[in-house]
């Protein structure tokens, strides 16, 4: 079934969804300032390819002081406009009954877009 629904999710907007995460890691990697968040952004466009089987996980990183100020800095530098537009679609695809697992992956994916940083994906 996870097959399935990554193939459907793919070919209504995940691979789109992706591309674009994977770009904008890109674009953010060419700054030595901005790999960090071109790491995060790479992790949340992984999770836009494999949503169905995927876990989120909080991570025992040795950075753990310095993940609340990065996330803080995240939601006012884009992460809100993530999670409102997962948030948005999630709404959108609970409305109709054939489109509910995939609206939970968009909040599970909201979450993640949300505040990333501290957090691990597992695709499995």
């Amino acid at each position: 079934m996870k097959i399935i629904g990554n193939l459907l999710w793919w070919v209504f907007g995940g691979l789109e969804a992706a591309i674009g995460y994977f770009t904008g890691s890109l674009a953010l990697a060419i700054t030595i300032i901005g790999i960090p968040i071109a790491l995060q952004t790479f992790k949340i466009g992984l999770l836009c390819l494999w949503p169905f089987g995927a876990k989120i996980k909080n991570t025992k990183s040795p950075s753990g002081c310095i993940t609340i100020p990065l996330n803080i800095i995240w939601i006012i530098f884009g992460g809100w406009w993530a999670w409102l537009c997962h948030v948005f679609f999630g709404c959108l695809l609970f409305i109709t009954i054939i489109g509910i697992p995939f609206g939970k992956q968009h909040f599970k994916m909201a979450g993640l877009a949300l505040a990333p940083f501290g957090k691990e994906v597992e695709i499995g």
